[in-house]
């Protein structure tokens, strides 16, 4: 179960509804794969897999709402849309608040199905995207030397050149080359990039502890 194309994957403990929403997706040109349990899913399951889940909320053993908590627990996070035959709400309120991007009532009307699909797969596309950019962040930090990581806190605080030669008792001329070299070994394009990133891997600026 792999592959680069996002994925829809259809868990229901209902055989016949299985094979309705797998051709009707298939209809629709997405790509399926069907599973009658949580158990089932978790077995086949890959870190490389992506798209979204289409999960009954209501089965036997192991309900929709316990594997997203599980899901959750080992840090996947593929996009959720919750399908039920008895729309009850405090189950619903208790998916959305842990991230699901819809909650549909059976029999699914197509169309909100559809629109929902697309809707988390392109979720799964920002957040895979984002993450590969934080990991060719956190690799090109690396690369930094001590002095230039010293610098970096500095510029994330907001911190002017001038400023942080004070702090590091230099001259500003020597900051401007430490701040060049770091934007220049980290490929970012301005100081708003740089933010941006520094604060999404967790960098803490200066006097913010």
């Amino acid at each position: 179960m792999n592959g680069s194309s996002p994925i829809v994957m259809v868990i229901d403990d209902d055989p016949s509804l299985l094979k309705a929403l797998e051709r009707l997706l298939r209809s629709h040109e997405l790509n399926v794969t069907t599973f009658d349990s949580p158990q089932e899913f978790l077995e086949q399951y890959e870190p490389d897999l992506h798209g979204c889940l289409v999960l009954d909320i209501d089965m036997p053993n192991h309900n929709g709402l316990e594997l997203q908590q599980k899901l959750i627990a080992q840090g996947i996070e593929l996009p959720i849309i919750f399908l039920t035959g008895h729309g009850d709400i405090p189950m619903s309120v208790q998916a959305m608040k842990r991230g699901a991007v819809d909650f549909l009532t059976k029999p699914v009307h197509e169309d909100d199905l559809i629109e929902a699909i697309q809707s988390a797969i392109e979720k799964d596309r920002v957040h895979r995207k984002t993450d590969a950019e934080l990991t060719e962040f956190r690799k090109k930090l690396e690369t930094l030397t001590p002095r230039e990581r010293e610098v970096l806190l500095h510029v994330v605080s907001g911190r002017l050149n001038k400023q942080i030669a004070a702090d590091l008792g230099t001259v500003e001329k020597t900051i401007k080359v430490h701040r060049a070299h770091l934007m220049t070994k980290l490929k970012v394009r301005s100081l708003a990039e740089l933010v941006r990133l520094s604060e999404k891997i967790g960098i803490i600026p200066i006097g913010s502890e």
